[in-house]
């Protein structure tokens, strides 16, 4: 039997290198992998490029990475944190700004093995014509913006051309798991998950519970074991907070 169950988040998250390209799943701390974020941060892995929904509101999750100084580019569809925009203006990370059902597709997309699509959302924005800023630089004058998109008429509607999004890594949270990768979410904590597991070449999951094979029930998987790896147990221990060591004006 192929067991993917491992006992240590910092053992199993050792190969990710600094600057991967990392998946996660969430919305806000709804179904957020903390356990394997705070591992990431205790593995003091850097330069990071991460796709994610969104921040959140506060220094627990994705928060810590940016608290800490971690993120290099921010893919995601609308970072609420204030600290976040501090550090764009400053020229410290960078944010492709995506409509959040394209990022959503994109996942999708990457993990289907659809290398593009075309989607009318963002058609005639500056999220499509090459005049959103990518980045900024130390004087905060835009250093770089995001590539203008290939644009294609549909049943007499602009559209615009996507790509699929495959990540170096993929971090997600479920509430049940097997040893086998097999995943089952809990309400709304599915939001991104299944999508961010999709599109990593290596998906670890934390479960809140870890089952028997068999205990879960074929209509009852969300996400089948083929796009997980690895399997960890949630932590009980509550989110940490840290200070936050960017500079801000």
């Amino acid at each position: 039997m192929i067991d993917k169950f491992r006992a240590d988040p910092m053992t199993a998250l050792a190969p990710i290198p600094s600057g991967a390209t990392v998946a996660v799943g969430g919305f806000g701390s709804s179904g957020r992998p903390d356990t394997l974020l705070d591992a990431l941060c205790d593995l003091d892995r850097r330069d990071l490029h991460v796709i994610v929904n969104n921040v959140g509101s506060d220094f627990t999750g994705i928060g810590r990475l940016l608290a800490e100084g971690r993120i290099r580019r921010l893919t995601a569809s609308f970072p609420v944190l204030p600290q976040f925009y501090d550090e764009y203006f400053a020229g410290r990370v960078q944010l492709e700004l995506i409509p959040q059902g394209t990022l959503a597709e994109r996942l999708r997309a990457g993990g289907a093995g659809i290398p593009a699509f075309y989607t009318p959302s963002g058609a005639g924005t500056m999220l499509a014509d090459g005049t959103f800023p990518l980045g900024y630089d130390a004087d905060g004058q835009v250093a770089e913006r995001m590539p203008e998109r290939e644009h294609r008429e549909f049943g007499g509607r602009e559209h615009v051309l996507e790509y699929g999004i495959v990540t170096d890594f993929a971090l997600v949270k479920a509430h049940q798991g097997d040893r086998r990768g097999n995943l089952r979410f809990r309400l709304s904590a599915r939001n991104f998950n299944p999508l961010a597991a999709m599109s990593g070449r290596h998906t670890f999951a934390e479960v809140e519970k870890l089952v028997g094979i068999g205990g879960l029930r074929p209509d009852d998987i969300h996400l089948p074991g083929v796009f997980v790896d690895e399997v960890l147990l949630a932590s009980e221990n509550s989110p940490r907070q840290p200070t936050f060591t960017g500079v801000t004006p």
